[in-house]
């Protein structure tokens, strides 16, 4: 039996072009079970890579036996979620002491689903944004994250649709305490 061995580093830009396959291969498959063809085509034009991320430091590759297994990061900025292209992004600072960060951008290639890796990063996430002062973290999760997110602490404090790709596709906005339990508003 071999046991794989997952590793971390922070993203550079020259990870980009590997992170936008890896990021395509994900939407394409790992959403198949909650979407339709049409949906996953709208979460290509509203999902993506943020890459205010990586130029912040606080985007994370993670890989497993040496190849890139996923990737996702936390940001210190007002945006949500969505990618370079998505409309309506903000690069306004949060404030720690009153407002949550977001863990961001979070895509596990299909083949190392369910290998830890989405952990790995939600820790890695969790860690440096409460070292910079967050007491808690917010995310918008697709069907397919939400087991994950809901398995770390997160709950569901809002459900939405995104339109703006075409088809809707349906989010969940989910929230969680870095310092104590985060009543589930929903």
């Amino acid at each position: 039996m071999t046991t794989s061995q997952l590793t971390h580093r922070l993203a550079q830009r020259d990870d980009i072009e590997a992170l936008k396959a890896l990021m395509d291969a994900a939407i394409s498959e790992n959403q198949r079970p909650f979407l339709d063809a049409s949906q996953i085509a709208s979460s290509r034009m509203i999902m993506g890579l943020d890459t205010q991320l990586v130029e912040d430091g606080t985007y994370f590759i993670v890989e497993d036996d040496g190849q890139l297994a996923g990737c996702g990061g936390w940001s210190r900025r007002a945006t949500m979620y969505g990618g370079d292209q998505t409309p309506g992004r903000s690069a306004a600072l949060l404030d720690p002491t009153k407002d949550a960060a977001r863990v961001r951008a979070m895509y596990t290639d299909p083949k190392h689903t369910r290998k830890g890796v989405g952990r790995l990063i939600i820790a890695l996430c969790e860690e440096a944004a409460k070292a910079e002062g967050f007491t808690s973290m917010e995310l918008v999760a697709t069907l397919s994250g939400e087991p994950l997110y809901s398995a770390c602490g997160f709950e569901i404090v809002e459900q939405m649709v995104d339109d703006r790709g075409g088809a809707g596709v349906p989010l969940l906005q989910m929230r969680k305490s870095l310092i104590g339990d985060f009543p589930n508003t929903l």
